[in-house]
């Protein structure tokens, strides 16, 4: 069954970005040369180039046309980690040390801090009650100036007394896990991530430059005590296009994606 006419065309410009026959930043065709160059009507060829931007391979700049995007080279994130470090799943110092191992420069905000009322899936995966008061830290994370990540972790409120660094805008540089560990005896045993897609929200639409119909992942880390007992969510949303991710089980060979 013949393809519709406007992923044909969008496969042909597709085709033409991907092997540098429109290269990065370069102009596409005006609306009017393509409805000639491809036969077709207004309607198809703004269709695809409506899939050329779910795909984030242009962008439209009102007044001044389509472009063919920058290449991206994807950031690749190993999701599993040893839980006695702490980190994992492109948190803290992990993170860190993973872009660093590919010679890129990574780039993190100052830490905001809030106390709300946990919604309903954060007090779910907490295991308290929802609108129990939570201490919330965000951070947005770049690599090559480039936005690659927005990452806030939650703790129930009562940690706040006997930890209060939780409540400081800064960076724990020993990472929380090991923070909460030193001062509370808390000692992260395990951790599972619920790993979703969805539709960007408009500070996320913002932040990563992307289309309103793209998408993003989200990854819900609950961290477990050495009792069983939830003691840390951390939610971290990425743009799909621009990351990848590696789940690891057992002790399989060096990737080549990896530095030595």
């Amino acid at each position: 069954m013949p393809q519709p006419m406007y992923q044909q065309i969008a496969d042909d410009l597709r085709k033409q970005i991907e092997s540098g026959t429109l290269k990065p930043g370069q102009q596409l065709p005006t609306e009017i040369q393509l409805r000639d160059s491809y036969n077709a009507s207004r309607n198809t060829v703004r269709d695809a180039i409506k899939r050329l931007t779910s795909l984030g391979l242009v962008e439209t700049r009102p007044g001044a046309g389509t472009y063919a995007t920058r290449k991206i080279d994807p950031f690749v994130t190993v999701i599993t980690e040893d839980p006695d470090t702490g980190y994992g799943g492109g948190e803290g110092a992990a993170y860190l040390s993973q872009v660093r191992g590919v010679h890129r420069k990574p780039t993190a905000s100052d830490v905001r801090v809030e106390l709300k009322p946990a919604p309903e899936a954060v007090a779910l995966r907490l295991r308290i009650s929802p609108g129990d008061q939570v201490v919330l830290r965000h951070q947005e994370r770049y690599i090559d100036e480039m936005p690659y990540s927005l990452q806030t972790s939650f703790f129930p409120f009562e940690f706040a007394t006997k930890a209060p660094r939780l409540l400081m805008a800064e960076d724990i540089k020993e990472g929380a896990v090991r923070y909460l560990e030193s001062v509370m005896e808390i000692r992260q045993s395990s951790y599972r991530d619920w790993i979703t897609a969805r539709a960007p929200d408009d500070l996320e639409q913002k932040f990563f430059d992307i289309p309103h119909d793209s998408m993003v992942f989200e990854i819900f880390r609950s961290a477990f005590d050495q009792e069983g007992n939830a003691f840390r969510l951390t939610v971290t949303v990425f743009p799909a296009d621009r990351n990848q991710f590696i789940v690891n089980v057992g002790s399989p060979p060096r990737a080549t994606y990896e530095s030595d």
